[in-house]
């Protein structure tokens, strides 16, 4: 083999070397990628749609029944994923955050675009707080917080768990039901965000093509 053939194969060689090396590392960012956030899905909405405190209706004179009856429903808004729920998790307390009780729902699968109805019912652990929570003006309010942890299914594979805490006050009239006809929305307590992650992959892609250019 002559000087200028070896001299000729050398830089074809390192050009295969590196276009595989290119493909192998955008693979795994993909991979990694695909973990690190749930594929642009929206997360679970969630809300109060029945809530009734018999201790609090006033028709029925009966302030011994302090049970808290309730439904939340759980609506997956993603179109191509599906959603594992962990198990959900319910805290119920007065408007100054006096405990009250607790409520899980165990976990489940929702398909795309699916919603859940899960009813409930719970005993305070001291029935003093539910009527505590009656205010001044004849109404009472009370704070739900709702805290799981989600895997979204794409078609082939699962996300990591991401976590949902959202929350909400409910207010209670003079006949123990949720004051507001409407469902109530439970929003995120706190401003994360995961437009970061969603915009990791791109960043990638875009420093792979000006590596392949440079190599090229």
């Amino acid at each position: 083999m002559s000087r200028l053939e070896a001299e000729g194969r050398a830089p074809s060689c390192w050009w295969r070397f590196g276009f595989w090396l290119i493909i192998i590392a955008g693979l795994i960012i993909l991979i990694v990628w695909i973990n690190l956030r749930p594929t642009g899905s929206d997360i679970p909405k969630c809300s109060i749609e029945y809530f009734y405190v018999p201790a609090l209706n006033k028709t029925l004179n009966s302030r011994l029944n302090t049970t808290l009856n309730f439904m939340v429903r759980l609506a997956n808004p993603n179109s191509e994923q599906g959603i594992y729920y962990d198990d959900v998790h319910l805290s119920f307390s007065s408007v100054t955050y006096v405990f009250i009780a607790n409520y899980t729902v165990p976990r489940f699968y929702q398909g795309r675009k699916k919603k859940a109805k899960k009813w409930g019912q719970v005993v305070p652990l001291n029935n003093q707080t539910v009527l505590e929570a009656v205010l001044p003006n004849g109404l009472a309010s009370f704070r739900i917080n709702l805290k799981t942890q989600v895997r979204y299914k794409n078609s082939f594979w699962k996300t990591r768990r991401f976590g949902v805490v959202v929350g909400a006050e409910v207010g209670v009239n003079g006949d123990g039901v949720k004051a507001n006809k409407k469902g109530i929305r439970l929003k995120k307590s706190d401003s994360s965000s995961s437009s970061s992650l969603r915009s990791y992959f791109p960043v990638c892609v875009l420093t792979n093509l000006l590596v392949f250019f440079a190599i090229c």
